[in-house]
């Protein structure tokens, strides 16, 4: 990849995207706002609706509370709870399938950053019904209206209620990949921190350190706005003084907001300014090992800081200034690597390993090849890694 081409691509990218059809969703925020969602949705005039989801909530009954309100206000429904982590096409079409069937008008993806991914392919589809899954991955495949879609986490780690990207896997070629698209975003969203008070400590854990994720990646990379600088600030800001508490004390409601607002940052600030290498890196471990998300992006997030070098030194500099980790004396690259051992830090007080069990060693050359096919051009990285400087993470991180 000539990083010239790299360079200018990502920069004509920058000077084009404020024409885009940005939207923020409209938001309920606050404890117990998801009971005011059934009557918003009967307020958008829909009569029936389909709900994306995954088996264990409903199975531990997180859902039932939305339910018997939309019953209430007579909304008629119907779910679709088999989406799985790093949700397949053949998710998409089968929760397609139930859409049609049922004369659906509306989409609610309740759960992860899995579900609401799944909605937001299902939304693709039937705006694009001429195109496949693997024919709108990609930068601005889809360009049409999807249903009215709302989005209800219940992690606080990816962000993907305010962001443009549905990720996918195709499970018969392990790829796993990101359909962009501004008509992705979805048109409401629930911030409810009653809904992750049960969320067990390492899943608390792993989603939001995919939180920090997006939020530095979108922080230290080139196509930064000033919207999309403070929200990386606040969020990474967030997350470093509330994590591990509702990772030890998950009944803070407080901290519990504050992680759902930081994640919320996050993903507003990267679905403008981008992400970089970690996720590349972790999308290819979710399509050949089924790694969950956030896990990987907590392993590999060091390692990727480390080998951007020089190139990070301020801006992870400034991070650290922030969160008040270093001294005023240091220099730029001790700051940097003061950020890189505070997240290190975190990691281990969290019980996440430092590296990735079974990745083949076989599987490396592919893997590298569709991580740098996956960033180059698109992500604007701090430094625009080779083949073989991805190659050597995946070592490092390889138990």
């Amino acid at each position: 990849m000539n990083k010239l081409f790299a360079r200018i691509y990502q920069g004509g990218f920058k000077l084009f995207s404020p024409l885009l059809p940005w939207r923020e969703p409209v938001l309920l925020t606050g404890e117990g706002a998801i009971n005011k969602l059934p009557a918003l949705i009967k307020a958008q005039n829909i009569q029936q609706l389909l709900i994306v989801t995954d088996s264990t909530i409903i199975a531990i009954g997180l859902m039932d509370e939305l339910l018997q309100g939309l019953s209430r206000v007579e909304l008629k429904f119907v779910i679709y709870d088999k989406t799985i982590p790093n949700p397949t096409i053949d998710n998409i079409e089968e929760a397609l399938i139930v859409y049609k069937n049922n004369n659906c008008q509306a989409i609610l993806a309740f759960g992860g950053g899995s579900a609401i991914d799944c909605a937001k392919g299902v939304g693709a589809r039937i705006a694009r019904p001429n195109k496949s899954i693997p024919q709108m991955k990609g930068l601005l495949r889809v360009r049409k209206r999807i249903p009215t879609l709302f989005a209800v986490p219940t992690t606080a780690g990816t962000g993907s209620e305010t962001t443009v990207a549905a990720v996918v896997t195709n499970s018969k070629t392990h790829e796993k990949y990101a359909i962009n698209d501004m008509s992705l975003i979805p048109h409401f969203a629930v911030l409810d921190p009653l809904l992750t008070v049960n969320l067990p400590p390492q899943l608390t854990a792993t989603t939001g350190m995919d939180a920090l994720t997006h939020a530095v990646e979108a922080y230290i990379g080139r196509s930064n706005t000033k919207q999309t600088w403070t929200s990386g600030r606040d969020a990474v800001s967030l997350i470093l003084e509330n994590l591990e508490e509702v990772y030890l004390n998950g009944a803070n409601i407080e901290a519990r907001g504050k992680m759902q607002r930081a994640a919320y940052l996050a993903g507003f600030a990267f679905t403008s300014a981008y992400v970089g290498y970690v996720h590349a890196i972790a999308h290819t471990l979710g399509g050949f090992y089924s790694l969950p998300h956030g896990l990987a992006n907590a392993i590999i997030l060091p390692y990727v800081l480390e080998c951007y070098g020089e190139s990070a030194y301020k801006p992870l500099a400034e991070l650290a200034d922030l969160t008040g980790i270093c001294l005023p004396e240091d220099s730029n690259q001790q700051k940097a690597a003061k950020f890189i051992a505070e997240i290190r830090r975190m990691n281990k007080s969290m019980n996440i390993p430092e590296k990735v069990k079974g990745i083949l060693t076989s599987d490396i050359p592919k893997l590298a090849q569709q991580a740098i096919a996956e960033a180059n051009p698109l992500y604007p990285v701090p430094k625009i890694l080779e083949l073989e400087d991805l190659i050597a993470i995946y070592e490092m991180i390889k138990e």
